[in-house]
């Protein structure tokens, strides 16, 4: 069946999935206690006294902050660091400027401090002696960036070698709190609308650049808190030969944006990422400018849907990374349809992309030892192509329940047709 959300734009309606029932908006509140007990908890269960986290997603989560530099910056000297204790319900937040950020996280007056410049070995130095400060003698620290000047500072800054933090932070992310899974629906709808706009508009003659510019002004006026990623508008060849140049000889995704303007005919492969109070869409679809698919490019949609039906049917609490690899496998004839140096699928959170990776070079044992949980979220995204063509791309969120799964994503496969009864 078909539902319609908008004049002129029809969406799929799948039937046989789990409902759960999603506010409208998060009770921020309420998200960053949950958040929170999830995070110690990790953090007990791993013998992890002390977290120091340098990476934009894992501080977005510890600490509820909404971080606009987002990828942008991953290395940049100004970027926030926060310091998780076990036995402090309140994370410390160091940050290069307190609008908007700190006055979301909600935290304690002293639990808020001024910058730290872990790229400098001063920077480094008053660090040390702020740790020292806060984190008794003897404690295990978990750590999940180190810098140049870090390393370089060795026992002066970690008394004893730190842990890697992933484990205690993935174990964390993974599953998602009602009110999380809001954050990420709102991220959807807003970069649905948003791209709904520029897709209407779209003509031969736009330039990539231009089409960034309209999302992100768009986005942030419904409400986005955060670019998560350069947009990608990406012009995809007609066959690999045409193509840029890979190691894996296969397709190059994802592609800088340039000035170039689209030329009608064009097959252009979407993907853009914004946050919603720390929380991201990931949204991607294949347009073709100024005209309709033909029979070739309509059978290599119908192909990509049969793939992701065919993962979707697989898709519940208890399956495993390898299930939906085998299922999309199988439904492609055999072959893996994802691109060698991405993923079939991943999941999201306060990064666009996060544990599990779907069908990486992680291995087969790993896929097939994943078991997911409810509560998990997962963004699918496999490949359709044949040279000729320009193949498809387009990708879709789901909530992982314990006898399915819901859906997040609602945005239309125009141009491309979708039979009815689907």
């Amino acid at each position: 069946m078909t539902t319609s959300t908008q004049p002129g734009v029809t969406q799929i309606a799948r039937t046989g999935y789990s409902r759960l029932d999603i506010p409208a908006e998060p009770d921020l509140v309420r998200l960053r206690r949950e958040v929170g007990a999830r995070l110690h908890a990790a953090m007990a269960e791993q013998g992890v006294d002390a977290l120091v986290l340098l990476g934009n997603s894992n501080v977005m989560y510890a600490t509820g902050i909404s971080w606009p530099l987002a990828d942008a910056g991953l290395s940049h000297v100004e970027r926030p660091v926060a310091v998780v204790l076990a036995d402090d319900a309140h994370p410390h937040l160091f940050l290069p400027f307190r609008e908007g950020a700190a006055m979301e996280s909600g935290l304690p007056d002293d639990h808020l401090h001024g910058a730290v410049y872990l790229e400098f070995e001063e920077g480094v130095g008053e660090f040390a002696k702020i740790l020292a400060g806060l984190v008794p003698a003897g404690a295990t620290i978990g750590v999940d960036e180190l810098t140049g000047a870090m390393r370089r500072a060795g026992s002066a800054l970690f008394p004893s070698a730190p842990v890697d933090a992933a484990a205690v932070v993935g174990a964390a992310k993974l599953v998602k709190t009602i009110d999380q899974i809001a954050c990420i629906r709102r991220a959807c709808q807003i970069t649905e609308q948003a791209v709904g706009e520029i897709q209407q508009s779209l003509t031969p003659g736009a330039r990539q650049i231009d089409l960034s510019a309209q999302f992100v002004r768009r986005t942030f006026e419904l409400g986005a808190t955060t670019n998560m990623f350069d947009s990608i508008w990406q012009v995809m060849p007609a066959s690999r030969a045409e193509g840029t140049w890979t190691t894996t000889g296969d397709l190059a995704l994802p592609l800088l944006t340039t000035e170039r303007e689209v030329a009608q005919g064009d097959v252009l492969w979407t993907d853009v990422s914004i946050a919603y109070h720390g929380y991201c869409s990931d949204h991607g679809r294949t347009w073709i400018v100024g005209q309709d698919p033909t029979p070739a490019q309509q059978q290599q949609f119908d192909k990509w849907r049969a793939i992701v039906d065919a993962v979707l049917a697989v898709t519940k609490a208890g399956a495993t990374c390898g299930d939906l690899g085998r299922a999309a496998t199988a439904a492609a004839g055999g072959r893996k349809p994802w691109l060698p140096h991405f993923y079939l699928g991943h999941g999201i959170g306060t990064s666009a992309a996060e544990m599990p990776m779907i069908g990486t070079d992680l291995g087969q044992e790993w896929d097939d030892t994943f078991v997911f949980p409810a509560g998990m979220l997962l963004v699918f995204e496999p490949v359709v192509w044949e040279d000729g063509t320009g193949g498809y791309r387009g990708e879709e969120i789901v909530v992982v329940t314990e006898s399915g799964w819901m859906p997040l994503t609602a945005y239309p496969y125009d141009p491309y047709e979708v039979p009815s009864g689907s």
